[in-house]
């Protein structure tokens, strides 16, 4: 039996790209750089002056900017995942034996040596709109564990 929309959704099945999980299985480095670039953060907290170095005390600086942002809903979500991208980069480059990690569907967490997994998107876009939990402070609890 020849049906033409399963040849179709099968063709579409197969051209479909692998995702971020399968592209981190073959290139965690290359990913964990790709992760940590955070453009708009970046560029939002150069516009107010502050240069983002990945380390501990940028997190607190960027806990004490005044949030702009949220007087824009679009810009919002994009700046609350570069935050958490952001926040992920500093712990996996300062907490030993921490790394990042993507789960199937293709969400980075942080997983750090004790197995603990934080959702530091999900902590970026809690930070980017009602500024808590502050960068820092997930930063402080993930680097005492």
């Amino acid at each position: 039996m020849n049906i033409s929309f399963f040849g179709k959704w099968r063709k579409q099945a197969a051209d479909r790209s692998p995702g971020l999980a399968s592209a981190f299985d073959a290139d965690p480095a290359g990913v964990a750089e790709l992760l940590s670039e955070c453009e708009l953060l970046r560029s939002q907290a150069a516009t107010a002056g502050l240069e983002l170095d990945d380390s501990p005390a940028s997190l607190s600086a960027l806990d004490q900017l005044l949030p702009r942002w949220r007087d824009d809903p679009e810009l919002l979500p994009w700046l609350g995942n570069d935050a958490g991208l952001y926040l992920g980069s500093v712990i996996v480059r300062t907490v030993p034996g921490t790394t990042w990690h993507v789960w199937p569907g293709g969400s980075p967490v942080v997983r750090l040596a004790s197995g603990r997994e934080i959702q530091v998107v999900e902590a970026g876009l809690d930070w980017a709109v009602q500024g808590a939990p502050e960068l820092s402070q997930v930063y402080g609890e993930a680097s005492e564990a």
